[in-house]
């Protein structure tokens, strides 16, 4: 093999509350993916237990809310049957390929992960070994079908450097049995040429409104754990409370600038321009240019009329497909086995490169 195969891996945590964020910020552009690049969807079950069973509710909720984002999936246009739709708790390779990265990736590159100190918080002694680790995991997702691209918001950035890192230091390490093995492709590193079995996987950064903050607070990311539901507009909010919602979303007394440079400063201003921009598939250049010097009175109503028309669809399509779980679950299943044939040749592959017997 010459190069690798392009092929796009996806994410999302069965969390429930699926919101606008998630829409806007991923799902969204994994639905305009799919017309140009094989892709795989995943429904990352595993990682949703990193923390306290009391944050992800126990097994009935989590069974739940795998279904939930399963039927988001289907509901936005995801196709499981030109792409893969999966839980991942499905393919044992993720979690079998993740403790060889568990014994690749260093202490040092983990103790810098950002999200792991932002979610122990001050109690990291009593945090799960899963939380620490979570980002190998996450690289085994990744890697276990040797994707080359992964669309990430600002959030997940370091993460897929991470990501990088192990399957530069994996390609090094094991380069000359990865060559005698026939399983290479040859790459740069440094001056050197090696023999790479995993790609060092590139990012697919998001448009507009990539990162949608809370209709409260313009300086928050919007968010399933904030206690105010008009935070954030759900994706199986009805059309009364989308409306509602944006009528009620926090703004300033100043009407909207003439130009991007007047959003500076005002972020809740700058986050319903950013998510009209969004839902249009513009920038905000173009909403100043139809809304500038207007008074929100007028903007808001406008954008809750969008967002009614982008969403409402959806929110009625998930309501209907999650009313059959059966459906769902057939559609995992299927998604679950052809992933394994995957993920079960790199595997293969994996356990003669490091030495492992097997039949």
């Amino acid at each position: 093999m010459s190069t690798f195969e392009p092929l796009v891996f996806s994410g999302v945590q069965p969390t429930g509350n699926l919101h606008l964020g998630n829409y806007l910020g991923a799902i969204r552009r994994w639905v305009a993916l799919q017309e140009s690049s094989k892709c795989m969807y995943c429904v990352v079950d595993q990682h949703a237990i990193t923390p306290p069973i009391s944050v992800w509710g126990g097994p009935a909720e989590l069974q739940r809310n795998t279904r939930e984002v399963t039927a988001a999936f289907l509901a936005s246009g995801i196709d499981a049957k030109r792409n893969i739709v999966f839980n991942q708790s499905r393919v044992h390779q993720h979690a079998e390929l993740a403790w060889v990265f568990n014994c690749v990736a260093r202490m040092g590159w983990l103790n810098r992960m950002t999200q792991f100190k932002d979610k122990a918080g001050k109690d990291r002694e009593n945090a799960s070994v899963g939380l620490f680790a979570y980002p190998n995991l996450m690289a085994a997702d990744i890697l276990v079908y040797r994707a080359t691209h992964v669309p990430v918001g600002e959030d997940q950035k370091q993460h897929l450097e991470l990501t990088r890192d192990i399957a530069q230091k994996f390609n090094t390490d094991f380069s000359d049995r990865i060559a005698e093995l026939g399983l290479g492709v040859d790459t740069q590193s440094g001056d050197e040429t090696i023999s790479s079995f995993f790609p060092l996987t590139e990012p697919v950064i998001g448009g507009p409104a990539a990162r949608v903050m809370s209709l409260r607070d313009g300086t928050k990311k919007m968010s399933k754990s904030d206690p105010s539901d008009l935070s954030r507009i759900n994706l199986t909010d009805d059309v009364d409370t989308i409306s509602k919602k944006i009528r009620k979303a926090k703004t300033d007394s100043e009407p909207l600038p003439s130009d991007v440079d007047g959003l500076k400063d005002r972020p809740e201003a700058d986050n319903l321009v950013g998510i009209y921009a969004a839902l249009i598939d513009s920038d905000k250049e173009s909403v100043i240019r139809d809304f500038g010097g207007q008074q929100f009175s007028v903007f808001k109503p406008a954008l809750a009329d969008l967002a009614v028309e982008k969403l409402a669809p959806i929110a009625a399509e998930m309501r209907r497909i999650s009313a059959d779980p059966g459906f769902v679950d057939a559609v995992l299943k299927d998604g679950g086995e052809r992933a394994s044939v995957l993920a079960e040749k790199t595997m293969r592959n994996v356990r003669d490169i490091v030495g492992f017997l097997q039949n």
